[in-house]
């Protein structure tokens, strides 16, 4: 019994075991076929395995054991190895929280995941469908999905992402939170939604919108609305409170904003509509009567003090570290101030009323110093920070409730840099809400995966998570005696294994 090597005229050759009958050679196995050397070493070493198995010797040399794992592992490709982890932990999340309801998910699925993996321009995205999917998709084929994002699938996301918020709530949505932000793009033209105007990111000569986001407790998410880029934020609270709350019959939430959304015309709409609300209070720009009052409560650390003002209370706290705050801004402040004042540069056409300029003395045209005294008389305000409401709270639930805001000012962050939602490239208006939407909806799942995270106690971040994610590798590989295509993870370290195993 011996193997046989036949070439053909394409140059494949094929490899089998015959076995001498007579003057006859009777073709016993068929091993495979080879397109190249080392996958033909590698057929003709099983064929004599198989003939050893065949004449019942149970050996084969331990050099061309070495040489079957040698051969087989230099036939491996970087096509052959592909970053699985999003996809199958991402993805499970995507269907838990009902995502796959959207009749359009042709990319949809996929474009999410990307969003919280491989975040940034259409093109990187294109990119990551070859290399990880294995999908060749032109960047024409993602714009024209974009275009065809029709906005009832905005209304489907926010609905199915409501449904879920309120799933982990326990089925109360009482307190929701409000914030605007703004994005710009990387263009120089400007329509009817990109107007430049003031800009959150410093970039005032560019094209923006602005983004106001609804959130419920712990930062989980509602829904959104996309604004021209020079609305005033003030103008934006009362239509996104409306909507939302008509579309998901919340009742009448406490609302809470920071002092950005305090105006009066806010606060009497709030009121007349007969919601209660938490607002940060500019408490230095209220009238002389109520600053004095004020400054005559003796506040102490965890002892927080109110009074009575036009629109209800007002929660009076004070805390020593934002005192050491907010002397080391004023400090830093005036010394700026100094140095441009000393450098010349400081000159009466320059100033305005914003930051620290309040404690400039203008004397005559151009005769300009800083109010020392004035600067002294506001550290009496150091630490102090004020809570509009017109809700019964105690004083220290209000404080507690506002101080949530940061989950949403986390998720403005996390927007603008874990998934980056900005710059903005896209010029299409449809595109660019399907953009937003995408986010959004990359949005909810990493906050899903943060708060399974603390479930299954996996004591890491989910910056940390999708980082191990993009480490879990499959390979693709073919048996080269049955020509079998087969997949196998390789093999995963101890924090991907409980990724992978994450309880819902």
């Amino acid at each position: 019994m011996f193997f046989r090597r036949n070439k053909n005229r394409s140059g494949t050759v094929s490899i089998q075991v015959v076995q001498k009958i007579g003057r006859r050679n009777k073709v016993v196995r068929t091993i495979g076929s080879a397109s190249t050397q080392r996958e033909e070493e590698l057929l003709i070493l099983i064929a004599k395995y198989e003939v050893e198995q065949l004449q019942g010797l149970q050996r084969i040399f331990i050099e061309e054991d070495d040489l079957v794992v040698d051969a087989f592992v230099d036939s491996i490709t970087n096509d052959d190895i592909q970053i699985v982890g999003p996809q199958i932990v991402l993805g499970k999340l995507y269907e838990h929280i009902g995502y796959n309801q959207i009749n359009e998910k042709e990319y949809f699925r996929d474009l999410v995941i990307c969003r919280l993996v491989y975040p940034g321009s259409k093109l990187k995205t294109v990119q990551y469908f070859k290399r990880h999917l294995n999908k060749v998709v032109s960047v024409y084929s993602i714009y024209r999905f974009m275009d065809e994002l029709q906005l009832s699938h905005k209304d489907q996301i926010e609905d199915i992402t409501f449904q879920h918020t309120r799933k982990i709530l326990k089925g109360r949505v009482g307190v929701v939170f409000y914030d605007m932000t703004t994005l710009y793009f990387e263009a120089s033209e400007e329509d009817d939604l990109r107007i430049p105007g003031y800009s959150k990111d410093g970039k005032h000569q560019q094209p923006q919108i602005m983004l106001g986001l609804l959130v419920g407790e712990n930062g989980y998410p509602i829904g959104y609305e996309i604004f021209e880029g020079n609305t005033a934020e003030t103008k934006t609270l009362i239509p996104v409170l409306e909507k939302f709350q008509k579309k998901f019959n919340l009742g009448k939430p406490i609302v809470i904003a920071d002092a950005a959304l305090l105006s009066n015309k806010n606060i009497e709409a709030l009121i007349s509509e007969g919601y209660e609300f938490i607002l940060g209070g500019r408490i230095k720009n209220k009238t002389d009567d109520i600053k004095q009052k004020i400054l005559s409560l003796q506040i102490s650390e965890n002892y927080p003090k109110e009074i009575k003002c036009e629109n209800g209370r007002l929660i009076i706290s004070y805390s020593e570290k934002r005192e050491k705050k907010d002397k080391a801004d004023r400090i830093k402040g005036l010394k700026r101030l100094e140095k441009r004042l000393k450098s010349g540069k400081l000159t009466k056409e320059h100033i305005n009323n914003r930051g620290y300029n309040k404690y400039l003395n203008l004397q005559g045209e151009i005769n300009i110093s800083i109010d020392y005294e004035k600067f002294k008389r506001d550290s009496a305000w150091d630490g102090l920070k004020g809570y509009e409401t017109n809700t019964s709270l105690s004083k220290k639930k209000i404080i507690n409730a506002y101080h949530q805001l940061y989950h949403i000012e986390k998720a403005f962050r996390i927007s603008k840099t874990d998934l980056k939602i900005r710059p903005i490239y896209h010029r299409l208006r449809n595109r660019i809400e399907a953009h937003i939407c995408i986010c959004f909806t990359a949005y909810a799942i990493y906050k899903e995966l943060e708060r399974l995270l603390i479930k299954n106690n996996i004591a890491i971040s989910p910056e940390k998570a999708l980082a191990e994610l993009n480490d879990i590798r499959q390979l693709t590989y073919m048996l080269p005696k049955s020509r079998q295509i087969k997949t196998k993870l390789l093999r995963l370290n101890e924090c991907q294994d409980k990724l992978l195993k994450i309880h819902y």
